[in-house]
């Protein structure tokens, strides 16, 4: 006998853990696009829910809204073809730290010796500018926690480049998008999510030539 529309519901309701990333993705998301009203050339945040469950030393594995802000410095910085990381990403340089400034975070006066100026932090201005945005999002960073430490699927954040670790760095080439605007990245970093264009909404992409030489 096939299930009815109750039945379905009671079902959501009983496995209701399963649909908490697809929560938190959407909180993400949401936490993006306030970023955005305030920095309108960063990109799209494609797939978000792909940013839930992998991990970073290089930007902090924890994933809040401090995290994601230092993210959006990466994707600002990828719109605008500015390479703001060495040493196969882990180094957060200089041109890193101005961008960071830009969006409203800190970081103390000497660089770190392998990470640079990874470890920046939020303003007391973009606190209180954010602070709802920051609030909305540790709420849904909560139940996510709470639902994964339960099932024991807990995990931490990598960030939407996913840079570090697991990609093993690489050599950077220009992807371009229809507009004519290119950036320089690694293709296994393109390969876990589109870059989008600020300018003409399309996505970055290696051209043939370029991928297979």
């Amino acid at each position: 006998m096939p299930r009815n529309r109750n039945t379905w519901a009671l079902l959501l309701v009983k496995h209701d853990v399963s649909t908490t990333p697809l929560v938190l993705a959407a909180e993400l998301a949401h936490a993006w696009s306030d970023i955005q009203r305030q920095h309108p050339e960063l990109p799209d945040l494609a797939e978000p829910e792909s940013l839930i469950g992998e991990s970073s030393s290089a930007c902090g594995s924890e994933l809040s809204f401090e995290r994601l802000l230092h993210e959006a410095v990466h994707g600002i910085a990828a719109a605008r073809g500015v390479r703001d990381t060495s040493r196969a990403g882990r180094y957060h340089n200089r041109r890193f730290l101005a961008i960071a400034e830009e969006l409203g975070l800190d970081h103390s006066e000497e660089p770190h010796p392998s990470s640079g100026f990874s470890l920046v932090y939020l303003s007391p201005e973009a606190r209180k500018r954010y602070r709802s945005t920051s609030e909305r999002l540790q709420r849904a960073l909560k139940a996510y926690r709470a639902a994964t430490a339960a099932t024991g699927n807990g995990r931490s954040f990598r960030g939407p480049a996913a840079r570090h670790g697991s990609s093993g760095g690489g050599v950077r080439v220009k992807a371009v998008c229809d507009c004519g605007r290119n950036v320089r990245v690694v293709p296994s970093v393109l390969a876990q999510a589109p870059i989008v264009c600020g300018g003409c909404g399309k996505p970055f992409r290696i051209p043939e030539t370029v991928a297979a030489a």
